[in-house]
Formats: C-alpha cells, structure tokens, sequence
C-alpha cells in the first residue's frame, strides 16, 4: 500500500425493507473479492426505540434511513486496480444502487454528520423510549376506536404513556381527545 487510507463514510441507497441481508451480502462479497481493507465497514444505520405495540413495550431496532447504507471506504484513488474492484463489486451487488451524491460523484459524509449519526446508534441504546413522530399541531388521521375515520391536530405527545391528544372536531365542536400512539396516522 503506497499511499495512507483515507476512510471516509458514504450514504448508498439499496432497496428498501432489504436493508440488512444487502449489508451482510456486500460484507461478504468484498471479503471473496479481497477488497475488504478498502471499505471495512457496511452497515444499516438505526437507532433502538422501545415500540408501545397494543399496550405491550419491547425495544427494536428502528432504521434512521430506510432506503440506504452507511459505508466506510477509501474509494478515491481511481489509479489503483483494487479501488476499481472494490468499486466494481459494489455494484454487482444484487439491491444495492449508486452512492449519494451529486453529478454522480459521491459525496463523503462530514466528521460532524458522522459523529451525529453513530451517536444516535449508541445513545439511544441506554435510553429506549418510545418515539411516536409526531409534534403539536401535526394533522392525523384517527384509525381506530370510537373516533375512527376522524382528523384532527395534535395537542400534546405524551412518549412516557405511549399516547397523543388529538384535538378532533365533533358536531363543530373541538374536542380532545386522548389515544394510544398506534390508533392515529399522520396525513
């Protein structure tokens, strides 16, 4: 190796809902085409949430950006064969598409993006709570229970009950209403 790595992280979409046997196929189809020096590391960036599903709480693993791998590489130097085989055999790799970036260039993610996003990964290990991604104001449409079919605007999230107050308009009359986070969906 003539010149020093000079590992950067990248953005790479893939086909969504694949996330993960996309990572663990490219992993291994580097380490076969012995490139795997030259990106070390493919992986699903998540966070873990605790999910309220029907009243019970268990911690999974929920992707911040379905759609995409995070992967760290020494890509740049297109003189050198291996980087054109490491390159190469990424995109041989069935689900897995171009880099992000502009004008087809990929572009390599800053200390500070990279820093924000493994923290969350780590973070929030220590610390589930349930994430219920929606803010006061947020319109929702109610699809269950008494109110179903109704909208209405967020009022208040309460993340430690697992419930939103949802302010629904019943005979012209605003009413708040208080439900579990799975029974409204965002419009």
């Amino acid at each position: 190796m003539s010149h020093a790595m000079t590992l950067k992280w990248y953005f790479v979409r893939c086909q969504s809902g694949r996330e993960d046997s996309i990572a663990r196929n490219t992993q291994t189809r580097l380490k076969i085409a012995g490139v795997s020096d030259l990106i070390p590391q493919v992986l699903v960036p998540f966070e873990r949430v605790t999910d309220l599903k029907q009243g019970k709480k268990r911690v999974v693993n929920r992707k911040l950006y379905p759609g995409y791998l995070m992967v760290q590489a020494d890509l740049d130097n297109l003189e050198d064969p291996r980087v054109l085989k490491a390159r190469t055999t990424l995109r041989e790799v069935d689900g897995l598409r171009d880099f992000l970036g502009s004008r087809g260039e990929a572009t390599p993610l800053t200390e500070a993006e990279v820093t924000g996003i493994l923290s969350r990964m780590s973070d929030s290990e220590s610390r589930p709570q349930v994430t219920i991604g929606l803010h006061k104001g947020d319109m929702v449409k109610i699809k269950s229970g008494a109110f179903d079919g109704f909208d209405g605007a967020v009022e208040d999230v309460n993340p430690e009950k697992g419930t939103v107050k949802v302010v629904v308009t019943i005979f012209g009359r605003p009413t708040p209403v208080e439900l579990e986070y799975w029974e409204v969906e965002s419009v």
